[in-house]
C-alpha cells in the first residue's frame, strides 16, 4: 500500500474510509475527509474521487473545524451564495 501525502491520486486513496457532511448535497458536491494510518488526516473533493488529495496534520484540521464552528469563515458562504 503506498503512502498517502499531498498529490497522492485518489485512486492510490481508494482504501480509506472517507467520511463526509450528512449537510452534502445529493448531487456528491462535498469534501470528503479521512483519517491516514500514517498520521493527519487526508482531504478530498467527492466530485473528483481520483483527483489529488491533500493531507493535513491533526492540529490543521483541528483549527480548521473549531475555526469553522466559531464562524470564522461564515463571510465565505455569503459571498458564495450572493
Amino acid at each position: 500500500m503506498a503512502r498517502i501525502e499531498n498529490g497522492t491520486p485518489g485512486a492510490q486513496a481508494r482504501h480509506l474510509t472517507w467520511k463526509k457532511s450528512r449537510r452534502s448535497s445529493a448531487n456528491g458536491a462535498c469534501v470528503e475527509l479521512a483519517v491516514v494510518p500514517e498520521g493527519g488526516v487526508a482531504v478530498r473533493n467527492s466530485r473528483f474521487p481520483d483527483g489529488p488529495v491533500l493531507v493535513y496534520t491533526d492540529a490543521e484540521i483541528e483549527a480548521l473545524i473549531l475555526g469553522v464552528k466559531d464562524g470564522d469563515f461564515d463571510e465565505l458562504l455569503a459571498e458564495a451564495q450572493a
